[in-house]
C-alpha cells in the first residue's frame, strides 16, 4: 500500500499502521479514510497529503 505524507508537517500515514488515535484500524487504505479525517499532528485535511515512496 502507498504511504502518504502531510505536506504541512511531514506526518506520514502508513496504511499498515492505520491511525489508532483516530480509531482507524491497521490496513485502512488512505483512499478509505473518512472524508473528515485530519492529520493527527497538525489537523490538515486529506487534501494536504501527497504520495510518498
Amino acid at each position: 500500500m502507498k504511504r502518504y505524507a502531510c505536506s504541512i508537517c511531514g506526518y506520514v500515514y502508513n496504511p499498515a499502521d492505520g491511525d489508532s488515535d483516530s480509531g482507524i484500524p491497521a490496513g485502512t487504505a488512505f483512499e478509505d479514510l473518512p472524508d473528515d479525517w485530519v492529520c493527527p499532528v497538525c489537523g490538515a485535511g486529506k487534501d494536504a497529503f501527497e504520495v510518498t515512496d
